[in-house]
């Protein structure tokens, strides 16, 4: 497959570059629209709520555009993902003393505050959770692509089938096609999608 200048995932080396510029709004919206959600369900899965890591993606972000003039990707050192993990994770720190300080300025029962869970941002399994819902944001972008690629009616027959459960049969007899057809729109999406998740993960540094 192709790829395109309006990938959701471009060459991360290349956008990593774009982002320098203070000035290059577009390719700060492509990371936002790229990395919110990760770094949002990374936050609630540490146990803050949806404010909470909403400030993450925001704090997050901040800080990566602080870093960005002087930030030199070389991947002998690290994987871009390593280091936005510890931008997230620090972020995430900072989330967390906050509000182990409003829980004790608010005079809470000690007895049930759990000080450990609000100080400790590194609970053991974070890398394994980052790594998970890196996987699922790189599939989700990768279903996202291929769906902007192919014929719509295609897409919709292996959505009914994959994702909504349908049998075959209601599929075909829904939209009125043969039953071979919904059988082969599922194989040919399907390996788009594996093909396109191949070239992203390629692509990420």
């Amino acid at each position: 497959m192709a790829t395109s200048a309006d990938e959701l995932i471009p060459t991360r080396a290349t956008l990593i570059q774009r982002l320098k510029n203070w000035q290059d709004q577009a390719s700060w919206q492509d990371f936002f629209d790229t990395y919110w959600n990760l770094i949002y369900n990374i936050a609630l899965k540490r146990g803050l709520s949806r404010a909470e890591a909403e400030d993450v993606v925001q704090e997050t972000l901040i800080s990566v555009a602080k870093h960005m003039p002087t930030f030199k990707y070389d991947p002998s050192i690290g994987s871009f993902k390593a280091w936005l993990l510890n931008m997230t994770r620090w972020r995430i720190s900072d989330q967390l003393r906050k509000r182990k300080h409003v829980s004790l300025s608010e005079e809470s029962d000690l007895d049930d505050l759990k000080i450990d869970e609000l100080t400790e941002p590194l609970a053991p399994g974070l890398d394994e959770v980052w790594e998970v819902e890196w996987e699922s944001n790189l599939i989700n972008a990768a279903i996202a692509n291929v769906r902007r690629h192919l014929d719509p009616w295609q897409y919709q027959l292996f959505d009914f089938y994959v994702n909504k459960d349908w049998s075959p049969e209601k599929v075909a007899t829904t939209f009125s096609v043969p039953v071979g057809q919904v059988y082969l729109a599922k194989h040919r999406v399907t390996e788009a999608i594996r093909q396109e998740v191949e070239r992203l993960r390629k692509n990420m540094v």
